[in-house]
């Protein structure tokens, strides 16, 4: 049975780690590999799954896909930590979705933005909650890109029964603290941009992060989060240069590479990332060669 959502609520106060899709040479769903990374996540000690979100590649998906994934991690999981599934496109496709997830037995539904260009607040608001109005387990919505969600709005929606965390990807810390002032403890805060930010994000009054790296560094990714949860920040700083960020400055180099990135990490370290597919792209031989040296460098390849 899916947790309620005020179950859910103080579940969400970790790592909520993000498995890559692994797909084939011809960008077939590769189920095995996907099932067997939700398992070394859990078995890590990840605090729970989110299946098909942005490094999940939710939007490169078909909708039967997204659907399969859903099943795919539900099942993987069996019941140990909690599993959240990722929806977007339009109102109507992740109304279906968030349904679809339910009934697989998700615990929580995660909004991605919607595919249009920048909207009004009033649009927004009907479809963050229109999702959130279409299931009875917990949801929460992403700020990312276009999603540019002001502290009235986050406001509203955090009355809604189930609506219970607010994940932000937009790296505006000034902008977070507005809506944190406006919202206080209505919903779990969690740290959406990336594991590189988890300094100011943690100093700033986040609970958990969303990590792509816990795919090939779930210890230090963990360790992470111990630190940034009890103060140390010079911890923190510690670990994000020796472990973090090094592969960080390679994903910055190009769009897409945050997904790319994280699974060439897993590839080259022996664990099926598999390839990405379009309108991602590979990483080009430099890249490569250069992510190779940073993970010898960091000792994780001989």
């Amino acid at each position: 049975m899916p947790l309620a959502p005020e179950e859910l609520r103080p579940r969400l106060r970790g790592v909520l780690a993000f498995p890559v899709t692994p797909f084939n040479q011809d960008f077939s769903l590769n189920e095995d590999a996907f099932q067997s990374q939700v398992d070394y996540l859990i078995r890590a000690g990840m605090h729970a799954i989110v299946a098909a979100g942005g490094t999940g590649e939710l939007y490169s998906m078909t909708p039967a896909e997204l659907v399969r994934v859903y099943r795919l991690a539900v099942e993987a999981a069996a019941g140990r930590v909690p599993v959240i599934v990722g929806v977007g496109f339009n109102l109507a496709l992740a109304r279906e979705l968030a349904r679809e997830g339910e009934k697989a037995g998700a615990d929580a539904i995660l909004v991605l933005p919607h595919y249009y260009g920048r909207a009004e607040e009033a649009g927004f608001y009907e479809y963050y909650a229109g999702i959130a109005r279409s299931v009875g387990i917990a949801v929460f919505p992403y700020a990312r890109d276009a999603a540019v969600l002001g502290p009235e709005l986050v406001a509203r929606l955090a009355e809604i029964p189930n609506v219970v965390a607010f994940k932000d990807g937009q790296a505006d810390l000034r902008a977070w603290a507005r809506i944190r002032d406006r919202v206080g403890d209505k919903v779990v805060w969690l740290a959406g941009v990336g594991d590189d930010m988890v300094n100011s994000y943690f100093a700033a009054g986040a609970e958990g992060f969303t990590s792509s790296a816990a795919n090939f560094i779930p210890s230090v990714v963990l360790e992470l989060f111990q630190a940034a949860r009890s103060g140390d920040f010079a911890r923190v700083n510690s670990l994000l240069g020796r472990w973090i960020q090094p592969i960080f400055n390679i994903r910055a180099r190009r769009r897409g590479y945050e997904v790319t990135t994280t699974k060439e990490a897993m590839n080259l370290l022996g664990r099926f990332g598999g390839r990405v597919r379009p309108p991602l792209a590979e990483l080009s031989e430099t890249d490569r060669a250069d992510l190779r040296a940073a993970l010898i460098q960091m000792g994780l390849l001989t």
